[in-house]
């Protein structure tokens, strides 16, 4: 299969990780700034689980058979892209924690891909 998609996959899985890794630390720490690196970060998140996505519809329309295999790894960079999503909902919950105040600006969707 792709390098290309194998590397995206496992990028995507490592930011989702740092993700988590740096809420909890904002959580147990009460670190504003680290709950405003994760709510940057998913925009990241998003663009390469976007990136992804195209990549993989592209290899099923090229070759039928590998449809399963790609629906499979989308699945999967869906769900990590998720994961991101939380780790986000939860910086906003520290930051809500720690000032007492709702974040300031609402965050948009940018997972919504045009074919």
């Amino acid at each position: 299969f792709s390098q290309k998609v194998r590397v995206g996959v496992e990028h995507l899985a490592e930011l989702g990780l740092r993700q988590v890794k740096t809420v909890l630390d904002a959580y147990a720490t009460r670190d504003l700034v680290k709950t405003q690196e994760v709510c940057a970060k998913d925009e990241e998140i998003d663009a390469v689980y976007n990136s992804l996505f195209r990549e993989l519809l592209t290899y099923m329309m090229e070759d039928p058979r590998t449809i399963s295999m790609c629906t499979h790894l989308l699945f999967c960079a869906k769900n990590i892209e998720r994961i991101g999503d939380h780790a986000t909902n939860i910086a906003e919950t520290v930051h809500y924690l720690i000032t007492g105040q709702q974040w300031s600006e609402p965050r948009q969707s940018s997972t919504r891909v045009d074919i």
